[in-house]
C-alpha cells in the first residue's frame, strides 16, 4: 500500500515538472522572440555559395586592375576631371578589395595573389569581363596628356561594364547578403561613372 502511494506521488510530481517545463519554454519563446529573429537574420547573412566565392575571386583582380589604372592618372592625365575620377575609383575600390579578401579568408578560400591581373591568367574565372590585356596596360603606361585621358576613359568604361555584369550575376545567383549588397553598390556607382566618363568623351 505504501509502495502504491509512493508511485502515485511520483507520477504527480513528474507530471507537474513537465507542465512547468512547458510553461518555461513557452515564456522563454515569447521573451526571446526578437533574439530568434536576429539569429535567423545572422544565419541568412552568413550563408554563402559558389556564386559568392566566384564573385569575390573575380572582383578582387578586377578591382586591382582598375586601381592600377587609376593610379596612373595623377602623373599622366591632363584633365583635372579625369584625375578626380581616377581618385574616386581608387577611394571606392581599394576598401572593397580588402572586404572581398576578408570574406574569402573567412570562408577558407584562397585570396587571388596580388599581381595576377592579366586577363589570360584568369580566363578560367567566371565573369572576368572588361579586364585589360597586358599589351593594353602597357600602352596606357606609356601614354600621357590628352592621349592618356582618352585611352583611360575608353578602357575604364569597358572595365566598369565588366564589373557591372559581374555584380548583376552576383545579385541574381548569390546567397551571401553582404556580397549582394556590395554588388548593388557597384552597379549603382559604376553605372553612374560610365555615364560620367562617356560625357567626358563626348559620347553622351
Amino acid at each position: 500500500m505504501h509502495s502504491k502511494r509512493f508511485l502515485v506521488r511520483r507520477t504527480v510530481a513528474v507530471t507537474a515538472a513537465g507542465a512547468a517545463a512547458l510553461v518555461l519554454v513557452a515564456c522563454g519563446g515569447d521573451r526571446d522572440g526578437d533574439g530568434g529573429k536576429a539569429a535567423s537574420t545572422s544565419a541568412a547573412q552568413s550563408a554563402y555559395g559558389a556564386a559568392d566565392v566566384a564573385f569575390a575571386k573575380g572582383m578582387i583582380p578586377h578591382h586591382r586592375q582598375a586601381v592600377e589604372m587609376a593610379g596612373l592618372a595623377a602623373g599622366r592625365a591632363r584633365s583635372a576631371e579625369v584625375k578626380k575620377l581616377a581618385a574616386d575609383i581608387e577611394k571606392a575600390q581599394g576598401p572593397e578589395i580588402e572586404t572581398l579578401g576578408g570574406w574569402l579568408t573567412s570562408w577558407g578560400e584562397e585570396v587571388p595573389a596580388a599581381g595576377a591581373m592579366d586577363h589570360s591568367a584568369h580566363g578560367d574565372v567566371r565573369g572576368m569581363e572588361g579586364m585589360m590585356s597586358g599589351e593594353e596596360m602597357s600602352r596606357l603606361h606609356d601614354s600621357s596628356g590628352a592621349a592618356f585621358d582618352t585611352a583611360f576613359l575608353r578602357m575604364m568604361i569597358e572595365h566598369h561594364k565588366g564589373a557591372v555584369a559581374m555584380a548583376e550575376t552576383e545579385q541574381a545567383d548569390g546567397a551571401y547578403a553582404p556580397a549582394k549588397a556590395m554588388a548593388g553598390d557597384i552597379i549603382t556607382s559604376q553605372t553612374a561613372e560610365i555615364t560620367r566618363m562617356s560625357a567626358l568623351l563626348g559620347q553622351d
